[in-house]
């Protein structure tokens, strides 16, 4: 019996074999799919409904924070602006009768701030275009004929490092030495011309650039014998703002009166960099051949001034391979041989010859000064004197060199002539009165085609010269001298400034046509009007604020033209409220 159960190893007769361990059972596939949706649609839900309700109360919180800080200052603001305009339209209600019964006090007081403004505007001054802080600008050294590369590179070192730490430079970058007497324009170039180019740093104003200039100018001032000028990129193709062209033949009158002028330029502290092109001239070495002599030697011209170049100049023997590169090998004669005059004289003329000849034999070489340039403007000579303002308007500059002309002769023989900007200027004066001329007119075409009338446009056109005065006044307090850009706001004017005038005259006419009073009409109509006349004249105003205020990048230029429109627009408004109906009444 042990024996059988010790074979059955412990198992039992009626056991049946062991089956596997079976694998769990997989979740169906749509259940899988269905616990991410509703996972997904929970939080859809979630947000649509918690979102909305999230953002109605932040937007509520802040709207009531906006309500409890802004807001009340708003109402505060609000409430002044509103007392202020009740005021005032209460005080315009009374004053309008009164002044409607005195009109030739109102038309004679309004007459004498026109005469008044047209005789400040000569005090004004006048420019071409306000000057415009570009952020850099390049100055031209230039020194004596003959000064060594050397010494340009020495004074352009002894700037950088002195102006390193300027307040208002950010960098300078100096070039000592431009081109050869050889192979550039010899006015532009040579071993004595330097250029400085000055980075200013960012953010810098007309302020900050024109106390880099002189700060640069008091540098170079130790230098008498340097001739400064400075550029600023070329934004606008304008010339220097001032040129006087003296026009002759002779060419020693030319001089002496560029010369004298250049010095009563230099006197008045008003000009700065001034420059002529009556210079000194250039060193050089003049050669003269006797024809004869070198004709009996069988010689010509050419072949002697050939033969210098190529000694002195040299020419291109060969060319020189490096690194597919060809290098031109130049071949003259030694520096030792051409340093000196008497050098230049022992050249050999004709070389490979059995008689060598020498330059001196065949002509004659001296050293001596040459012309630096000669100009000639419509077939004349003319001598150039050029400079820039160091202060005031260009429109002064020109009158003072007129009265410095006009109580000092130059020279005889020789005529003046005014260029440069102030020619400019001048021409755009012109242009841009007419243009003012012809904007008034067509405004006047188009009212008197709207009214169908030509009596009322004319009354609205009282506005303009009402708007004269009030930019006239603006320009004055500010400083602003005239200029195109303020010619364009005076323009702009013409087409602004009518439009109360236009809103007035209109209601009256309306009112007239209902069957009142002429008067009647118009104080009615002036009662009516003005809230809209004010709220369109403030909103315009505070419009043009900013470009006035002068905020931003070339707030130089659009300055003066927001000036303009505010003074004009401002003074016309509180005129025009109280003339028009007078001028209304009278015609």
């Amino acid at each position: 019996l042990i024996p059988m159960m010790a074979s059955l190893q412990g198992r039992s007769p009626l056991a049946f074999r062991d089956e596997p361990p079976k694998a769990p059972k997989p979740l169906p596939r749509n259940v899988l799919l269905r616990v991410p949706v509703r996972i997904l649609r929970a939080v859809g839900e979630g947000l649509f409904q918690i979102l909305p309700r999230l953002i109605v109360v932040v937007v509520g919180f802040v709207a009531k924070l906006f309500n409890w800080t802004i807001g009340a200052a708003l109402r505060w603001i609000g409430r002044r602006v509103v007392g202020t305009y009740d005021r005032s339209a209460r005080l315009y209600h009374r004053m309008l009768p009164g002044a409607m019964n005195r009109p030739w006090l109102v038309l004679g007081t309004a007459a004498l701030a026109f005469a008044i403004s047209i005789a400040i505007i000569p005090s004004l001054g006048m420019d071409l275009i306000p000057s415009l802080a570009q952020g850099r600008f390049e100055t031209t050294i230039k020194l004596p004929p003959g000064t060594p590369l050397a010494e340009t590179d020495a004074l352009v070192t002894q700037i950088e490092r002195q102006h390193a730490r300027d307040p208002n430079i950010a960098s300078i970058y100096g070039v000592a030495g431009t081109g050869t007497r050889l192979d550039a324009t010899p006015t532009e170039s040579g071993e004595n011309i330097a250029r400085l180019l000055v980075t200013l740093k960012p953010g810098s104003g007309d302020r900050e650039e024109a106390a880099a200039m002189n700060a640069l100018r008091a540098t170079l001032a130790t230098r008498s014998d340097a001739e400064v000028k400075f550029a600023r990129p070329a934004l606008f193709s304008f010339s220097t703002p001032l040129e006087i062209e003296i026009r002759g033949y002779d060419l020693d009158a030319l001089t002496t009166a560029g010369k004298k002028l250049g010095t009563l330029l230099a006197e008045s502290d008003r000009f700065a960099d001034i420059k002529s092109t009556v210079e000194d001239g250039y060193p050089e070495v003049q050669i003269r051949f006797d024809q004869d002599r070198a004709a009996a030697l069988g010689l010509t011209t050419r072949q002697i001034s050939d033969a210098v170049v190529t000694k002195v100049r040299g020419e291109v023997a060969t060319r020189y391979n490096f690194r597919d590169r060809k290098i031109d090998v130049l071949a003259r004669v030694r520096e030792s041989d051409r340093a000196s005059v008497e050098d230049i004289r022992n050249l050999i003329v004709n070389p490979g010859a059995d008689r060598p000849i020498r330059l001196s034999a065949v002509a004659e070489v001296t050293a001596s000064e040459g012309p630096s340039e000669i100009h000639r403007v419509d077939q004349e000579r003319v001598a150039i004197i050029s400079a820039n303002l160091r202060h005031g308007d260009l429109g002064s500059a020109v009158s003072e060199v007129r009265s410095i002309l006009a109580r000092t002769p130059l020279a005889a023989g020789v005529s003046v002539h005014i260029g440069g900007q102030g020619e400019e200027m001048d021409a755009s004066t012109r242009s841009m009165l007419f243009a003012f001329g012809l904007a008034i007119f067509l405004v006047y075409l188009v009212m008197a085609s709207q009214f169908e009338s030509l009596v009322h446009p004319f009354v609205i056109m009282f506005s303009i010269p009402l708007a004269l005065v009030g930019a006239v006044l603006a320009l004055k307090l500010t400083g602003t001298p005239i200029s195109v850009v303020v010619f364009i706001g005076l323009i702009m004017l013409a087409g602004i400034v009518v439009k109360n005038a236009i809103v007035l005259i209109d209601r009256v006419n309306q009112l007239r046509e209902e069957g009142h009073a002429k008067r009647e009409a118009i104080i009615l109509a002036a009662e009516s009007r003005l809230r809209p006349i004010a709220m369109t004249t403030l909103a315009t105003l505070l419009g043009f604020l900013p470009l006035a205020i002068g905020l931003g990048e070339g707030s130089e230029v659009r300055s003066p033209m927001a000036i303009t429109v505010i003074g004009g627009l401002a003074v016309s408004t509180l005129l025009t409220l109280v003339v028009i109906p007078i001028v209304y009444e009278l015609v």
